[in-house]
């Protein structure tokens, strides 16, 4: 797995202008600049799925979404993985779990990291993946129900000094360490419902603090 090619976001990317795409009104003053358009996301998700099918062989696939950041993704994944299933030579069952998390308050990862529900499985669909302190607590967690094998599937990967260092087994895009929303990513609750990844204006960080 380690040699699987990352789409790599270099520190000096910024982005695309964001009136070269729809943007929700009520956002369009809160939005620097869109950083992944839709349909890169889904391109890139389509490639981890055929790369998760030829992992995983016969192994039945136990999928558990990580709340409330990563449900896009997970949805699109699993999408590609049933197209798979329906149209390739072979084809593995594959059963949903989920958990939520809460590890982050406005801009700034939470002291405590919490768990709401614990029906934990196997193969982890995660939006997006900066210290890594929060999959670690997962995986720990996971790893108490004693499952057959655990891989870890992240939509992105932020560099950042913060890192012990941590890798997901699959991931999506490998990024600066920029605040991103959109595609289910949050500030405090906002901007899930945007379809692009965007970074967010600083005057929008005050606009929407708690």
């Amino acid at each position: 797995l380690g040699s699987r090619s990352v789409g790599h976001r270099p520190d000096e990317e910024s982005g695309y202008n964001k009136n070269l795409f729809r943007i929700p009104k009520h956002y369009e003053e809160d939005l620097e600049r869109v950083f992944i358009p839709h349909g890169l996301i889904l391109d890139r998700t389509e490639r981890l799925a055929r790369d998760i099918m030829q992992d995983m062989g016969s192994h039945h696939i136990v999928a558990l979404c990580v709340l409330k950041g990563g449900y896009k993704f997970f949805a699109d994944l699993l999408d590609h993985i049933k197209t798979l299933n329906q149209n390739g030579d072979k084809s593995v069952p594959v059963t949903v779990d989920f958990v939520r998390i809460k590890s982050y308050c406005n801009d700034s990862p939470a002291e405590k990291i919490s768990f709401v529900g614990e029906e934990l499985s196997t193969l982890n669909g995660k939006d997006i993946i900066e210290t890594g302190r929060t999959m670690k607590a997962l995986l720990s967690k996971i790893k108490d129900k004693k499952p057959r094998m655990v891989k870890v599937v992240s939509l992105l990967v932020k560099r950042t000094c913060q890192s012990p260092g941590y890798r997901p087994d699959y991931t999506g895009f490998e990024i600066p360490d920029k605040f991103v929303v959109g595609y289910a990513l949050d500030y405090n609750e906002y901007f899930r419902d945007l379809n692009h990844i965007c970074i967010l204006k600083e005057n929008a960080k005050e606009k929407y603090r708690m």
